[in-house]
């Protein structure tokens, strides 16, 4: 009904505003008439939205208080069936049970560690002896290789006083400075 009186108005105020520009400037006393009809059936829109407003607050409401009320329902019959089967628990046993079952893996641990250790039949050397003795090794064999090298002899000549790099450079510069020359 309210949407409906909406309507309604939206077009009473739609043929004010027209009737209010039709007179315009002709007939002002008839065109205020108008805009005045046209300012009454605006408040009365705006009250309907507001009542329309209202409706819907309150209808949302009363939607989450129904929900509320259903989640709640639930929750109780949640807590009654964890009541239900805590009934035969009883803590001092589920300590002592968790307890056994603890010292059972501690047990089968134990076990399985002295299965997969060797046996000690005389196997027990100390690591670092064995690198500083394989370390002993492999220096011998480096220095046996050391021996067999042969350096070549130190050259008996003298060596040119100029190298051949900068003998070249030389020869260049002079070559350049006749080039110069010649073309002055």
């Amino acid at each position: 009904m309210l949407s409906k009186k909406q309507a309604y108005l939206e077009t009473r105020i739609e043929r004010e505003l027209a009737a209010a520009r039709q007179y315009g400037t002709k007939n002002k006393r008839a065109a205020l008439q108008a805009l005045k009809r046209k300012k009454r059936y605006e408040k009365q829109l705006s009250q309907i939205d507001g009542t329309l407003s209202t409706i819907e607050f309150q209808r949302e409401a009363l939607e989450n208080s129904h929900t509320n009320t259903e989640v709640l329902k639930n929750m109780g019959y949640a807590a009654q069936a964890m009541k239900k089967v805590h009934e035969n628990m009883d803590l001092n046993k589920i300590d002592d049970l968790m307890q056994e079952i603890t010292e059972q893996q501690d047990v089968a641990q134990e076990i399985s560690d002295a299965i997969s250790n060797r046996a000690a039949f005389g196997d027990d050397f100390d690591e670092d002896e064995l690198m500083a003795e394989l370390e002993e090794l492999e220096q011998e064999e480096l220095n046996k290789g050391m021996r067999d090298v042969r350096l070549p002899s130190v050259p008996s000549t003298s060596l040119p006083s100029r190298p051949a790099l900068t003998r070249k450079r030389a020869e260049d510069e002079d070559e350049m400075k006749k080039l110069a020359a010649w073309a002055s």
